[in-house]
């Protein structure tokens, strides 16, 4: 039998070749694996958040149900401390002040002339009750005027400083003549008040009455901040609710961002870590800050994440977050919080 020496060499070429391919094959499967190169992640949680004011956002709303005739601040307004921000009408809280001072009055000359011996001390601790009382209303009626004469009508910062002043003052006087009260009516033996007295006592419960009525028409700054939403309508009738503030202010000196973390990462948030956040309203940028306080207790999630509500969400951890320096972010937005390692 003849054999073809070039089909013969073919096939050797051809078998050399595929045991070179195999070995290369399964050396190339020994070899150890070439790690691809890690990126480090330089937090160790994540959490949604939202931003606010230093303060939080303070909703200001009314204790009655009333007629708005003046609004007196607009958005973006710097406010301060105990500013007159909306008037309701007062006409009725008025009239009925009125009225109670003035039978306060006429009952107060009638027990001149039948008061119970041995009460001189109380009824002249009743009587500097009831005039620091009217002092303090006038001081608070007089710092009003002064602080919107400062920002409509060109008023001083110095006629608000002596208003404020004054206002203190006679704060401190009732104070005072409530603690000498006290002390006059501890004595020993004190006979009971005559019906004349009782009368004027209650008269002037009346005339405290009316006055917190009036007070509660004249909405205020519980503190000094920015006004940063405006409701209330001249004419429109409000009525108490916590969910339609008239004003909306806060302290935006600087922000905070309200964070919540999912339970599974909470013990790995601790005060004082150092945090970043970023906001879709800034793409590319990170806002450093610092975690500030955790709230007691788990809660369900206000924010949630991106999309729709799950049925299974957990239980979150509130956290408060003071970001460093000025920053562009505003009450409202919505960020996510990175907690560094």
């Amino acid at each position: 039998m003849k054999f073809n020496p070039g089909l013969i060499a073919l096939v050797a070429i051809a078998a050399t070749g595929g045991y070179l391919g195999f070995k290369e094959f399964t050396d190339a499967d020994k070899a150890p694996d070439r790690a691809s190169p890690v990126t480090e992640v330089a937090w160790i949680a994540a959490a949604p958040g939202r931003v606010e004011p230093k303060s939080g956002e303070i909703r200001i709303g009314t204790g009655i149900l009333g007629r708005v005739t003046k609004v007196h601040v607009a958005v973006d307004d710097q406010v301060e401390e105990g500013e007159l921000l909306v008037q309701l009408d007062d006409a009725e809280a008025r009239a009925r002040l009125t009225s109670a001072e003035t039978q306060a009055e006429a009952l107060r000359e009638e027990r001149e002339k039948a008061f119970a011996s041995g009460r001189e001390d109380v009824r002249k601790a009743e009587d500097a009750i009831y005039s620091a009382e009217r002092a303090v209303t006038g001081a608070r009626i007089e710092l009003d005027g002064a602080l919107i004469a400062k920002r409509t009508a060109g008023g001083s910062d110095q006629a608000v400083t002596e208003a404020r002043k004054r206002l203190t003052e006679a704060n401190e006087r009732l104070e005072r003549e409530r603690l000498a009260f006290i002390r006059a009516q501890s004595k020993a033996n004190l006979p009971a008040p005559s019906s004349a007295e009782s009368a004027v006592s209650a008269a002037r419960t009346e005339v405290r009455m009316a006055e917190a009525l009036l007070d509660k028409t004249r909405i205020r700054a519980p503190q000094t901040g920015t006004a940063l939403q405006v409701n209330a309508k001249v004419g429109e009738i409000v009525a108490p609710s916590p969910d339609a503030p008239l004003v909306v202010m806060g302290d935006m000196s600087s922000i905070r961002v309200k964070a919540e973390v999912d339970e599974g990462d909470i013990s790995k948030i601790t005060v004082g870590q150092k945090v970043f956040v970023r906001s879709l309203s800034f793409p590319g940028k990170e806002f450093e800050g610092t975690v500030a306080s955790l709230a007691p207790t788990l809660a369900q999630p206000r924010i949630g994440p991106r999309g729709p509500k799950r049925a299974n969400d957990v239980e979150v951890r509130e956290v408060t977050l003071d970001m460093d320096g000025a920053s562009p972010l505003l009450p409202g937005m919505r960020v996510d919080a990175f907690f560094r390692k």
